[in-house]
């Protein structure tokens, strides 16, 4: 089933979620990085988790926990970006 298959959001957060799915085995297989790799891998692909999840909410309460939820795994993920940025282990383009 492809729950929101027409909704911009669902469609960037997955695009997204493949980055960072390339990304994390960019880092593992070249750089041998697993710990911060790991944390972005799990907040990258979350966000996408998320969106879904409110795209088929059962309330409107429901739907703003679940994005907001959404919205706070992007933070995190920027957290551990800037990390991997800034300890030299993924270059300003592939930040980016």
């Amino acid at each position: 089933m492809n729950v929101g298959k027409d909704n911009i959001i669902v469609k960037k957060s997955y695009s997204f979620a493949l980055g960072i799915i390339g990304l994390y085995k960019t880092l593992v297989e070249n750089k041998k990085e697993f710990v911060l790799s790991k944390q972005m891998l799990r907040s990258g692909t979350s966000i996408g988790a998320n969106i879904n999840e409110a795209v088929t909410s059962e309330s409107k309460k429901d739907f703003i926990h679940k994005l907001s939820i959404a919205v706070k795994e992007v933070r995190e993920t920027g957290y551990w970006l800037n990390l991997l940025k800034d300890s030299e282990y993924i270059t300003e383009e592939n930040f980016n």
